[in-house]
């Protein structure tokens, strides 16, 4: 080959290794578009629940982690209640409506028994709502078994998926709840 030969050749290496760059972005943009449209449109449908038991308190201390925004389109769909959680304008009845609905769709039993838990309140962290719920007086070494029913939201979004995390008597358990299977058991 040739001086001229070498150029053109190097030339065209040149312009051919750009073409390809430019058809590799173009196609790497074209798969990777509707991906990120999906996953930017898409939203996880999440609550966690921790149920820990407390000496001090001879109390089940349970906490429930749920996105703000899905609790207030929640109250306005269910209760036909504007709730502006976590702002100024928050509704003063917000927690009478929250209590009602978490006690709907939470529940504890113990050895095969349902049991009742108080509404403690509840907090705001960034942009998760966290509530605090306790069943008191409970001897932990009466505890053979402990279940846990929880459809918090998955009346509205079919996605939902309620993690709850149990931790009694050192073992730890934790279960995926869904609207086909909204139930995990403990036997302690």
């Amino acid at each position: 080959m040739n001086e001229g030969s070498k150029k053109r050749h190097n030339d065209c290496s040149i312009k051919c290794d750009k073409n390809n760059m430019q058809y590799l972005k173009k196609t790497f943009l074209i798969l990777l578009l509707p991906l990120l449209a999906f996953t930017v449109a898409h939203k996880f449908y999440l609550s966690v629940t921790s149920i820990e038991y407390s000496n001090k308190d001879r109390a089940l201390q349970i906490t429930t982690r749920i996105f703000i925004d899905d609790m207030d389109k929640l109250l306005l769909e269910r209760y036909d209640l504007k709730s502006d959680l976590a702002t100024k304008d928050e509704s003063s009845v917000a927690n009478e409506y929250i209590e009602k609905y978490i006690k709907a769709k939470f529940a504890v039993e113990i050895n095969g028994k349902n049991v009742a838990y108080n509404f403690l309140g509840k907090k705001y962290e960034n942009d998760i709502m966290v509530s605090f719920l306790e069943i008191p007086k409970i001897d932990i070494n009466s505890i053979i078994t402990i279940s846990v029913q929880n459809e918090v939201l998955m009346d509205i979004y079919e996605e939902q998926k309620n993690v709850v995390h149990l931790k009694l008597k050192g073992q730890k358990k934790s279960f995926v709840l869904i609207r086909e299977n909204n139930k995990g058991m403990l036997n302690l």
